[in-house]
């Protein structure tokens, strides 16, 4: 637990790919890898350099309510709010206008901006489009950049984001540098809020979100309002379109003669969601210090332990992950080796808390999950039936390659995600250590065995 509680310590300020604090992590993943003779991805480095959309979120950082002109109500980062990871640079203040899902569509003709002028005001949003549809026509792309531009060329100044309270367990403000497509708007504050900070902006428009919300969805119909509120937001964001970060590769080479040419990839994200301010850094223990040291300890096991493998082992540490799988991306699109030279890939993401282990795209690859499987009923016996087909996180790229692999996670692992709680006190040690010896078995099996390559199943 040593590594986890170092990789989300506050030294490292929630590891955002790109930031100092990624690169202290960085650099600590290749000295292990160097402390434990593996293999330099390239001649002296253990670095894979590619460049990313970067932005950091500087004080000062605050949301206000404004009654009279006056600051009524000092609402708290981390508490009551949060910044989207690509939140614009300002200091704006404005009345609030409730616009829906903020959709304005030619094709559905849906247009939660028609009956409502935002000009010069901050608007209101369910961070999710509909879940249902006109037409079976899908919706245009429900993410934060495609939203905020759209509310951007009505004339709003900024917006907040806020989870649907007609959900079972509505979802709290996270940390997030999912952006979606588009350019970025370097002016533009977009903000999560908690739903009792909805609350308190709805007091004076008649309406509560939850009858809102019951609205549009029963008749399938926008309802935008002005709410009669007021809010002061602050925030100070550095945006770089292109910055460098890396993924960090380590091989350790195979003893056959034959088979050395042939590799098993075994990798975990390393990034995670960064800090706000100096007020909150997102820890991110589960998410995903627990899969990359968990790498780290199985690479530590091969090497330290001198286990010869028949197969050579890469491993990785991906950068940006949380943007969209930008690391796991890149290397697929920059294998140091031929891709079908390449075995199987196993992923490991959120691998500390819960109660059991889930082997994920089990629906794709039935022998290798059935591996996996046995290996675990052979010793702790905590793998459930439940799996499901695609890849899954940075399996994915990998997958689409045609490369049969698993995603190797904790089941009921997201209780702290992306949340200033995620630290390591909440991890389950005994089923980290039970996941890692898992996928030391699994990788080992595939690496030093007969191991056919199978066809994907889609």
């Amino acid at each position: 637990m040593k590594t986890v509680e170092y990789l989300a310590s506050e030294e490292l300020e929630g590891r955002l790919g790109g930031s100092e604090g990624y690169f202290k992590s960085a650099v600590f993943a290749a000295n292990e890898f160097h402390k434990l003779g593996l293999k330099p991805y390239q001649e002296k480095s253990y670095f894979q350099k590619f460049n990313v959309e970067f932005n950091e979120i500087l004080p000062p950082c605050s949301l206000n309510l404004i009654e009279n002109e006056k600051i009524v109500k000092e609402y708290k980062l981390g508490n009551d709010y949060v910044f989207r990871g690509f939140t614009g640079s300002n200091d704006v203040t404005g009345e609030i206008v409730f616009a829906g899902y903020g959709i304005s569509s030619e094709e559905t003709g849906y247009d939660d901006y028609k009956e409502i002028d935002v000009t010069d005001k901050i608007v209101v949003l369910f961070k999710e489009n509909p879940r249902w549809k006109i037409d079976d026509k899908n919706w245009s792309e429900g993410t934060p950049r495609p939203k905020s531009i759209v509310a951007a060329n009505h004339g709003a100044k900024a917006i907040l984001f806020v989870s649907f309270p007609n959900d079972q367990n509505p979802r709290k403000p996270i940390g997030s540098v999912l952006h979606g497509s588009g350019e970025q708007l370097t002016d533009f504050p977009q903000l999560h809020i908690d739903l009792h900070v909805a609350d308190d902006l709805f007091k004076n428009s008649g309406y509560t979100l939850t009858e809102l919300q019951r609205k549009i969805d029963e008749e399938k119909k926008p309802f935008s309002i002005e709410l009669n509120s007021k809010v002061q937001i602050v925030v100070n964001a550095k945006y770089e379109k292109e910055k460098e970060t890396v993924n960090i590769i380590g091989i350790l080479p195979g003893s056959d003669e034959q088979l050395k040419n042939e590799y098993v990839i075994l990798g975990a994200h390393l990034d995670h969601v960064g800090q706000q301010g100096k007020e909150i850094y997102f820890p991110g223990a589960n998410d995903n210090a627990s899969g990359s040291a968990a790498v780290l300890e199985i690479a530590r096991a091969f090497a330290e332990q001198n286990v010869q493998t028949k197969r050579s082992i890469i491993f990785v540490l991906f950068s940006n992950e949380e943007s969209g799988l930008e690391g796991a991306q890149f290397l697929a699109d920059n294998l140091p080796v031929d891709k079908e030279k390449i075995a199987a890939m196993l992923n490991m993401d959120c691998v500390g808390h819960g109660d059991s282990i889930q082997l994920g795209n089990g629906k794709s690859v039935p022998n290798l999950w059935n591996l996996a499987r046995e290996l675990d009923k052979q010793n702790a016996n905590l793998s459930v039936e439940a799996t499901w087909a695609g890849g899954g996180a940075d399996l994915t790229p990998f997958h689409n390659l045609g490369i049969p692999g698993l995603y190797f996670a904790s089941r009921f692992s997201y209780t702290h995600l992306h949340s200033t709680t995620d630290k390591p006190e909440t991890l389950n040690p005994v089923l980290f250590e039970e996941i890692t010896k898992l996928a030391f078995r699994t990788l080992y099996e595939i690496a030093n065995s007969n191991f056919e390559k199978e066809e994907i199943i889609n």
